[in-house]
């Protein structure tokens, strides 16, 4: 005779216990130990990157530092002030090595040629001033590396940046370094949404005195190491020397021409000049004019006919920019047109009033609400939010920015 199964034995009655609490968020922002939290930090020999990773390393998260080999040839390399050269590779290593971090060097010097270099000479021939700095940000820092962290199994990108990373409701923004005088969201306006995500910036909220104290005493042997002032590809800040090297032959001779059609001198090329310029024209003023007009500047650059085109200070104004290539960190694009904005118009200035006058293709008109002088193209503009000046909305790079002068 089969027995019958027996019946499982009653259940304990359900615990009155509350369910656990869920874990914090870590200093990143993950909802895991820091132990468990793999950072790639992006080293790149400065004080910033390597205080970075000392404190996360300090914190308790598994770091890995990588530094892009972006431009070692030459002078360059012996360049002070000039990052990403050889002797920043070394200070990188040596960092790494101090704090115990595994550390690696990507060749892309390809790739930065590819990318940053030949743009940056063909921006010059078109009559353009171009900020390289941000175009590797764009194109290889954030692009590449970002691909390179997550495919090394990272949970977030470290950078040194003097910037803020807020996580809101809608997603994160990007604010403002509170250090004023360090703060470097004008290089950043092209960072995505995506990239954002993914991004993390501790020295944000530090300045940069705390930050050389901490680098102190972490023991870094960078804590004293001058800060990056040179493109890194442009030794002694002579552009129009790398662009001939980069387009040989490209760069003709013409005239130099002032705004009433006398033509004042010629020019080896007008790649050695930029929208603003007032030294080292390589003309004789005008007695004549030279009292009412006071000092000339560039105020034009034609590619077509290589002439160089100046006048008095007061030509330079100008009230409507024109961005192309824009990119918005918020994720719902683009301010509307009559949109109220801060428009940043250049790393050292400050964010003037401005509104959003059209949007199409990619493309933004902004109306500025006083006039601003020496506007170049090939420069960026870094759009904020009118109601919180902090708030980086994104940018793009500027096209045109049409001067009354030229255009009646």
């Amino acid at each position: 005779m089969v027995s019958p199964p027996t019946s499982p034995p009653a259940s304990p009655p359900a615990s009155s216990a509350a369910p656990s609490a869920p874990m914090a968020l870590n200093s990143l922002g993950f909802a895991k130990p820091a132990a468990e939290t793999r950072v790639v930090v992006a080293m790149s020999g400065g004080v910033d990157s390597s205080v970075t990773a000392a404190l996360l390393h300090e914190q308790g998260y598994e770091v890995i530092g990588i530094t892009l080999q972006l431009y070692d040839h030459g002078v360059a390399v012996q360049a002070k002030g000039a990052c990403c050269a050889g002797v920043d590779i070394h200070d990188a290593r040596t960092v790494a090595a101090r704090l115990g971090i595994p550390h690696y060097v990507l060749d892309y010097e390809s790739r930065f040629r590819d990318q940053v270099m030949q743009d940056f000479a063909d921006s010059y021939l078109r009559g353009e001033t171009p900020i390289p700095c941000v175009k590797c940000n764009q194109t290889v820092k954030f692009s590449d590396l970002l691909t390179t962290a997550r495919d090394l199994g990272a949970d977030c990108l470290a950078t040194g940046h003097y910037v803020q990373r807020f996580d809101t409701a809608a997603g994160p923004v990007l604010h403002r370094g509170a250090d004023a005088g360090k703060d470097q969201s004008y290089f950043l306006f092209a960072t995505t949404p995506d990239q954002l995500d993914y991004l993390r910036f501790p020295l944000g909220g530090l300045s940069k005195e705390e930050t050389r104290e901490l680098a102190h005493r972490h023991g870094l042997s960078v804590a004293d190491k001058p800060d990056s002032q040179d493109i890194c590809f442009v030794p002694n800040g002579r552009y129009g020397d790398v662009v001939r090297r980069l387009r040989p032959g490209a760069v003709e001779a013409g005239e130099i021409v002032h705004l009433d059609g006398t033509v004042l001198g010629t020019h080896n090329g007008i790649i050695d000049y930029t929208i603003g310029q007032r030294r080292g024209l390589g003309i004789g003023g005008r007695k004549d004019a030279d009292e009412a007009e006071g000092p000339l500047y560039v105020v034009g650059i034609d590619p077509a006919t290589h002439q160089v085109i100046v006048g008095p200070q007061s030509a330079l104004a100008c009230e409507q920019v024109h961005l192309g290539e824009t990119s918005w960190v918020a994720r719902d694009g683009a301010p509307l047109p009559g949109h109220a904005v801060l428009a940043r118009l250049r790393n050292t200035a400050p964010a003037m009033p401005a509104m959003i006058e059209s949007v199409a293709d990619g493309g933004v008109v902004i109306r500025l609400q006083e006039p601003q002088f020496g506007i170049a193209a090939g420069q960026a503009a870094a759009i904020y939010d009118a109601d919180d000046s902090q708030n980086l909305l994104g940018g793009g790079w500027i096209t045109a920015a049409p001067l009354a002068a030229l255009a009646s």
